[in-house]
This record gives structure tokens, C-alpha cells and sequence, in this order.
């Protein structure tokens, strides 16, 4: 048996070979993750699995929405009216005229329990809300412009609060007739349709029938 001679070069590994197998790992791998990524968009186009999702809005959203806007004042008013106090007291009369400048604002009452009915299908939203109604009057100004009293029925403190009273009905008045309530009505049905007539959804606003003086 001959010993092999150390000064002989020796036999190299055929590397090829390594690198032949490494690429066809890769290959295959790359040709697995292809075919499984045309595996997945076949059965998204045929069943829609993975497909965006139409947007759902949900009774709780709808109602916390509502509420949010029930915070928000639908509609204020300043005018300025004249009002007259006579009161009689033992034969003897007292007056007084004053012109009174005041702010009025109207909205709804949106903070109770809200009806509210979703058709997702259809994409409707319907909306049960009361009408609006007189939240709050602020009096600006106060000018006197004429006073007296009998000798035997002078004001009284009670006398001024019941002009203050008195005050604060008229300016309600006014503000009804002038169309208050119904331009809170419609300011705020726009509000819910704007907030909430969104992703194709179309909303109404439903009120109970009520009978207020006409404006004018």
C-alpha cells in the first residue's frame, strides 16, 4: 500500500456542490412563499377573507355622539322688548315702563335616554329626539323710562321682583314668536346629520308633534 506523499496537493472539496444546494434551499423557499402568497389572494377575491370591512356604527357611538352635541347651544337670540308693570293697591295705582334688552337661548335636552334605532343594511340611522325648548335668558340691560307710585302703594322689593319676573316671561315671548324654537329645531337636525351622516349612512330626526304660536 503506498502512503500518500505530503508534498501531493490535495483533493478541494467541491464547493459548487455547496453553493448548488444552498441556491436551491432559497429557491425553493422563494417559490413556497409565492405560491402561498397566490394561495392567500385567491381565497380573499373568492371568500373575502382579509377584505377591509365596511365601517359599523354602533348604538353606543350614536349615542355618545348625540350627547356631545347636547352640550353644544343649537341657537341664541338677542332682542329688546318694552315691558309694563301697573299694580293697584287701595284705590291708588303704581307703574312703571322700561325697555329691556335680553339674550335667549334654545336647545334640546339631549342628556336622558336617547332613541335610537340603526339599519346597517340599509345604512340608516334614525334618531328620536324631544323639540327644543327655552335653556336659559340672560337680562342685559334694564332702561326705566317712566315710574310712579300712589301715596299708598309705593314700590316694594317685591315689586321689583316681580318686574324682574315679568321681564324674563316677555323676553321668553318674544324670542317664540320670533322663531326661536324652530331655528333651534332645524340648527340642531343639521348637527346630527353633519356629525353623524358619515361612511354613507344617511340620518332623521324624529320629534313628537308639538303646537307653538307662529312666528312673526
Amino acid at each position: 500500500m503506498t502512503a500518500p506523499d505530503p508534498g501531493a496537493p490535495r483533493a478541494r472539496r467541491p464547493a459548487w456542490r455547496l453553493l448548488g444546494w444552498s441556491a436551491l434551499v432559497v429557491g425553493t423557499a422563494v417559490l413556497l412563499v409565492w405560491f402561498g402568497a397566490q394561495v392567500v389572494g385567491a381565497a380573499r377575491r373568492t371568500f373575502g377573507f382579509g377584505a377591509p370591512s365596511e365601517p359599523v356604527i354602533t348604538h353606543q357611538a350614536v349615542v355618545e355622539r348625540v350627547r356631545d352635541v347636547a352640550k353644544i347651544v343649537a341657537t341664541e337670540m338677542t332682542l329688546r322688548d318694552v315691558v309694563i308693570y301697573e299694580q293697584t293697591r287701595f284705590g291708588s295705582t303704581k307703574r312703571a315702563l322700561l325697555v329691556v334688552t335680553g339674550k335667549v337661548s334654545a336647545g334640546i335636552d339631549l342628556t336622558g335616554r336617547t332613541d335610537v334605532r340603526i339599519d346597517s343594511a340599509a345604512k340608516r340611522i334614525s334618531i328620536g329626539v324631544p323639540p327644543a325648548q327655552v335653556i336659559s335668558v340672560d337680562v342685559l340691560n334694564i332702561t326705566t323710562y317712566d315710574e310712579s307710585a300712589g301715596l299708598l302703594n309705593p314700590f316694594r322689593p317685591e315689586d321689583r321682583d316681580a318686574i324682574h319676573r315679568r321681564i324674563r316671561t316677555q323676553l321668553v315671548l318674544a324670542a317664540r314668536r320670533s322663531g326661536l324654537l324652530e331655528h333651534a329645531d332645524a340648527s340642531t337636525t343639521r348637527l346630527l346629520q353633519e356629525l353623524l351622516g358619515r361612511d354613507g349612512y344617511t340620518v332623521e330626526v324624529r320629534r313628537p308633534v308639538v303646537q307653538r304660536e307662529p312666528a312673526g
